[in-house]
């Protein structure tokens, strides 16, 4: 017992710190995976304990305390990007030994603290970049963080870099320097932890002033295994380009410019200065190039390495003064990759198209090719690129899907073919395709229906985001398919489909599937349907939680989190991996079947044990006597006092079964309502004497000498015609001072003598009679077996009153006058004086 407080108080804690946290952080939403993402904020919110990713970029920010961030021991990932912070407590991160990443950068930090870290043992990622301080300071700053990967610092306001800075980042694998000022840098520092996997330099301003500090930290970072990217480059003329020479003496592969500015001149001086390193990957991303692209001057230069070329954002300044790209034959016979996304293209003449003669793979997506200009990029169908395996042409203006098909069907190696977020509205019924297709993008080109032009080898065709209602087409080779973002009802059928392994099928209109329906994909992996209108009725319910516990082939790889009911209404937007549908609702008719059966088979036993223990005759003997009683109070009130109507007073009511009528009739009445001493002599005389003589011996009892006559009710005589039967036992028995009843075999056979046996009873509990109201004449030997269950209250008398027994023998007359004495005293109303 003493655990029950102590649980309750854990309860109201828990809650204060919910409800607390509720009006501390109303601007931070937590989903299910403990990601809190703040917004608005001045200070650090108080989250849940158990937050893992805690988001505060572009906030305001401007301190960090002590005791901001201790409760939350299970933090994995802090952002506190983009904030005004310029202040932190050197213990600020003590308590966060999981965190594995931590973002700093765009901030106000003027200094760096090592303390900062130094508990941090945890942290795979660090980023300190954008802030104003100007050097990383010491003792070093990363030293304790063994477990680092990756670390981004440096900002506009970094002057030096020292070789004791980066100390103990043996294991880092992807460094980011922003030096766009720095003024001392020391020799070595950055080749101290290479080899790494990924180097990103910004030297924007150094280029220009400083050729030589450049120099010194591309050579630091420049090795085979390690891609270079530098930013923010601004080539003016041929001694800025001088540096990048560092390049090819380290035999970079892989080098990158983003926000890249270049003008013919350097251009050429950039070819130069990399004749023969072994460069593979080229890159430009966000280039500008000032000139006409007369890059003759190089070709003498050996790049027979290059392997992919690369170019997103170009932009040309002159551009409709830019010359062809023959002239740049020297350079583009050799790629095998090449893509120019975003750079304006409307056209790439079959000339130029014929020098890449080793091309397999070719990107020209977000240009503005047409149908014309895509004629002349690929000469007409003429079998040029032969080696091509890959062309993406997608979100250009090309409207025709047959036009397509019939250029690259001279394309005998290509395999993957890329028209998306083009126009094509309609697809023709037949196309020509190349054999060699295996990949098909069709996505978002507003086709309403898919036809027999999709070639039968394709294993993976992508359909998404069309206005599909159907599809119904046999693809045999089909392993993937893509129908997301469509119209689809129902899942076409499997059969269609036999190799078919991962099918999508998201944001439709599909509101249910079956068993049957992905049974019917024989050899269905992965499916995903999610965030579709679905019907969670009693059938899926189910069927979905067998998919979502894995107790199937299939796999919802899309995640259960993005099933939803659409109806019943009353589980609209509820997870579907929530919703159990109870029996009652699944099996309604079954349901009340089964109750009503229930209720039929209970009552129907209630029936028999109430028949059993006779408790209808119980009901009904009281339904009758609360009807008489109310029937009789009626026509009192009715009466209103008359006289007339009301029964003359009996000294006994004689219960007795019609049977037995011989008996009252030939013993009782002449005996009780006579005025002799000698009623049983005479009685016997009239039943001895022939019938001429009956009358006048009956004339002579009555006229002898002897008691007072009683005055006896019986049915058959003083009932008054023409009203309810109950109303007259009733009324009978009430106007008798006492009742008298003749037991036998037949009174307990008879329903009457039991209703007039439990309405005396009922007067007696009553109190409307005296206890001795009821007498009991038994006319012949009645033992408790052979009273009826029905007659308890007459078992019950039995068994606590002294009652009469008729002596059967004619012979005892002694007994039979000591019976009829005992009877009369019992009956005689002066007994009631007493």
């Amino acid at each position: 017992m003493p655990c029950v407080p102590v649980l309750a108080l854990l309860l109201v804690m828990h809650w204060s710190h919910i409800l607390a946290w509720d009006s501390l952080s109303p601007s931070c939403r937590c989903d299910e995976r403990m990601k809190c993402v703040c917004s608005g904020l001045s200070a650090v919110p108080s989250v849940p304990d158990q937050t893992k990713t805690l988001d505060l970029d572009f906030n305001n920010i401007t301190k960090i305390h002590r005791a901001d961030l201790r409760p939350l021991r299970r933090l994995e990932v802090l952002k506190i990007h983009a904030n005004r912070v310029c202040a932190m407590d050197p213990q600020a991160f003590s308590s966060l030994w999981s965190l594995r990443e931590l973002d700093l950068s765009q901030n106000l930090l003027t200094s760096l603290d090592h303390r900062w870290f130094n508990k941090l043992g945890a942290l795979e990622s660090l980023k300190i970049h954008g802030n104003p301080y100007k050097s990383l300071g010491s003792p070093p700053l990363f030293q304790t963080l063994f477990r680092l990967r990756s670390l981004s610092f440096g900002g506009e306001s970094l002057e030096e870099i020292h070789t004791s800075d980066l100390k103990g980042l043996g294991g880092l694998e992807q460094l980011r320097v922003d030096a766009n000022n720095l003024k001392r840098y020391d020799p070595g520092a950055l080749s101290q932890i290479w080899p790494l996997d990924h180097v990103t330099l910004s030297l924007r301003s150094l280029f220009l002033m400083d050729q030589t500090l450049v120099s010194a930290l591309i050579r630091d970072v420049s090795h085979p295994e390690t891609e270079v990217t530098l930013e923010n480059i601004y080539l003016k003329d041929n001694r800025s380009a001088l540096p990048l020479r560092e390049l090819a003496q380290g035999r970079v592969r892989h080098v990158a410019f983003n926000n890249f500015f270049l003008t013919d001149e350097t251009m050429v001086k950039l070819l130069e200065v990399t004749d023969g390193a072994p460069i593979d990957t080229f890159t430009l991303n966000n280039v500008t190039l000032s000139g006409v692209g007369r890059w003759e001057k190089a070709k003498w230069t050996d790049h027979k390495s290059l392997n992919e070329f690369f170019i997103r954002d170009a932009q040309i300044l002159n551009n409709f003064d830019f010359t062809s790209f023959l002239p740049l034959r020297f350079l583009l016979t050799y790629p095998r990759k090449i893509s120019v996304i975003n750079t304006k293209v409307f056209v790439m003449p079959c000339l130029t198209s014929m020098i890449f003669k080793n091309l397999e793979y070719l990107d020209m997506s977000e240009n503005l090719l047409t149908d014309p200009t895509l004629r002349q990029t690929l000469c007409e169908g003429m079998c040029v690129l032969s080696n091509l395996r890959v062309l993406n042409i997608s979100a250009n203006t090309i409207k025709s899907l047959s036009l397509v098909s019939r250029l690259v069907s001279s394309l005998s190696k290509l395999s993957h073919l890329d028209v998306s977020r083009n126009s094509f509205g309609l697809m023709p019924p037949t196309c020509p395709w190349p054999q060699s297709l295996r990949f098909l993008n069709i996505s978002r080109t507003k086709l309403t229906s898919a036809t027999t032009c999709l070639p039968l080898t394709l294993q993976v065709l992508d359909l998404s985001y069309n206005n599909l209602d159907q599809l119904y087409l046999v693809l045999p080779a089909l392993r993937e398919l893509h129908l997301t973002g469509n119209k689809l009802l129902t899942l076409p059928p499997g059969w269609l489909f036999p190799n078919l392994q991962t099918f999508t099928l998201q944001l439709n209109t599909l509101n249910i599937f079956s068993p049957s329906d992905l049974q019917s994909f024989p050899r269905l992996q992965n499916f995903q349907a999610g965030r579709n209108k679905f019907i969670c009725s009693c059938h899926f319910v189910p069927f979905f939680h067998s998919l979502a516990n894995d107790e199937t082939n299939v796999t919802l790889s899309d995640g259960i989190d993005n099933y939803f009911c659409d109806s019943p209404l009353h589980l609209q937007g509820k997870l579907l991996s929530s919703v159990h549908r109870s029996f009652t609702e699944c099996h309604h008719v079954m349901f009340v079947s089964i109750c009503c059966g229930l209720i039929l088979i209970f009552v129907t036993f209630l029936g028999v044990i109430l028949w059993r223990v006779h408790a209808f005759w119980y009901l009904k003997m009281t339904f009758v006597w609360l009807k008489a009683k109310k029937r009789r109070k009626w026509r009192k009130e009715r009466e209103n006092g008359d006289t007339e109507g009301l029964l003359v007073s009996f000294d006994a009511f004689v219960s007795y079964s019609e049977r037995d009528s011989a008996w009252v009739d030939n013993y009782l009445l002449p005996e009780l309502e006579q005025t002799g001493s000698s009623a049983e002599s005479n009685t016997a005389s009239v039943l001895d004497s022939s019938p001429e003589s009956e009358p006048e011996l009956r004339a002579e009892a009555r006229s002898g000498p002897g008691l007072e006559p009683l005055r006896l009710c019986l049915h058959r005589r003083d009932f008054l015609p023409g009203r309810f039967i109950m109303d007259n036992i009733v009324t009978a028995i009430e106007s008798s001072r006492r009742t008298l009843f003749i037991l036998s075999q037949n009174f307990v056979k008879s329903d009457w003598c039991k209703y007039e046996l439990d309405f005396t009873h009922f007067q007696l509990l009553e109190g409307n009679c005296r206890e001795d109201a009821a007498i009991l004449v038994l006319l012949e030997p009645l033992s408790h077996d052979e009273i009826p269950k029905r007659f308890c209250r007459l078992q019950s008398l039995l068994s606590s009153t002294t009652y009469l027994q008729w002596p059967q023998d004619p012979d005892q007359r002694e007994q039979r006058d000591h019976f009829w004495t005992s009877l009369r005293q019992a009956l005689s109303p002066d007994r009631d004086l007493d």
